[in-house]
């Protein structure tokens, strides 16, 4: 089922966050405010066995969510999943005042004047999220069918069932929604930034008023490491991940990739804030706060980076910010480590859980 209705909540489901790099899995139990983690999970996957998105190893992405499941005495079977990147179209769209009724059977014919695929080869969802005197503001997204259905078969290949196939970037919505309480009038850019799609998301409350995802992420810092400076993939990671250059390669040269880099995926975040300015009611245009998530955000001076470029405050997106976790079972160090990463699967796995 492809949705992103919070509405549908379904008791006793994995967040199952299918990533570039790595695949993610958390577990949720309790209500309000008394959350806590019950199971999480991180297994990483070789290059290209997802690319934008699209799983290209069926059979090596089920292997690892089975043994993600296994290794992590993940009893659950129950999955929701997420999607993004070019195959995924998210627009806030108006339309004349009607009937609940009359807007599910013209639907499509709305959704065929700004998605830019055949209308039939398409999962489509949608929520009203306003409306005006003659007019409803519509929440619409729309993924390539045969894109869902991948994500399928690989959890159904590692004898999981997938209940809810959503939107990456609506989970992100999520764990902020539930974990940092926002106010009516705070208008917060969420970025996400993995290893080849970084989601950006504005959020003004509780309301989705912009979102785009850009085929940009850590891989380019790694990519730019060896094309620039001569290195192979594993000294490039290693470096991005915090580690001295070698011999004959100078701390300056690593720097100015960085910076390079960090000015492309800046550039883009302009470019959203620029879209979404063109569009947001007047007064409603000014993102204040930039909270950061995602393997991407934890590379060196890019935080800084950001908030020197924007001028506003950019902080760490924490996903268990109002969800305990017993220490005893998860160790804090490990979890410092990977809670920049964990946030769509958290949003994911609050489909699961009574908030």
């Amino acid at each position: 089922m492809f949705s992103f209705k919070r509405s549908i909540s379904r008791k006793g489901l994995v967040g199952l966050d299918i990533g570039s790099s790595a695949i993610k899995a958390v577990e949720l139990q309790g209500r309000a405010n008394q959350l806590s983690l019950v199971n999480l999970g991180y297994e990483p996957l070789q290059p290209d066995t997802v690319v934008d998105g699209q799983i290209m190893e069926l059979n090596a992405v089920s292997q690892t969510i089975a043994k993600l499941f296994a290794v992590n005495h993940i009893k659950t079977d129950r999955v929701v999943a997420g999607v993004s990147g070019s195959s995924v179209i998210v627009k806030n769209i108006v339309v004349p005042k009607m009937t609940e009724e009359e807007l599910e059977e013209s639907i499509d014919w709305h959704a065929e004047e700004h998605i830019p695929f055949d209308i039939n080869d398409v999962s489509l969802d949608y929520q009203v999220v306003g409306a005006g005197a003659d007019s409803l503001f519509v929440l619409m997204a729309a993924c390539k069918r045969d894109y869902v259905t991948n994500r399928r078969q690989a959890i159904q290949l590692a004898g999981k069932q997938p209940v809810i196939i959503d939107v990456d970037a609506f989970a992100l919505q999520n764990c902020y929604e539930f974990n940092y309480l926002p106010g009516p009038d705070q208008t917060v850019a969420l970025l996400n930034i993995g290893a080849s799609t970084m989601n950006i998301q504005i959020v003004r409350g509780t309301r989705s008023v912009f979102t785009r995802d850009v085929g940009l992420g850590g891989n380019q810092y790694t990519a730019m490491l060896q094309r620039d400076l001569g290195l192979t993939y594993d000294q490039a990671e290693s470096i991005k991940r915090g580690s001295p250059p070698p011999d004959g390669v100078d701390e300056k040269q690593v720097q100015g990739v960085f910076e390079h880099v960090s000015d492309t995926l800046a550039l883009e975040v302009q470019k959203t804030f620029d879209f979404y300015r063109a569009t947001a009611d007047e007064g409603a245009s000014v993102v204040q706060k930039i909270l950061l998530a995602g393997g991407g955000s934890k590379l060196s001076g890019l935080r800084e980076h950001l908030a020197n470029r924007f001028g506003i405050p950019v902080e760490p997106f924490d996903p268990f910010r109002r969800i305990k976790f017993d220490a005893r079972r998860f160790d804090p160090d490990y979890m410092r480590e990977l809670v920049p990463e964990m946030v769509v699967a958290v949003g994911l796995a609050l489909r699961g859980v009574e908030v």
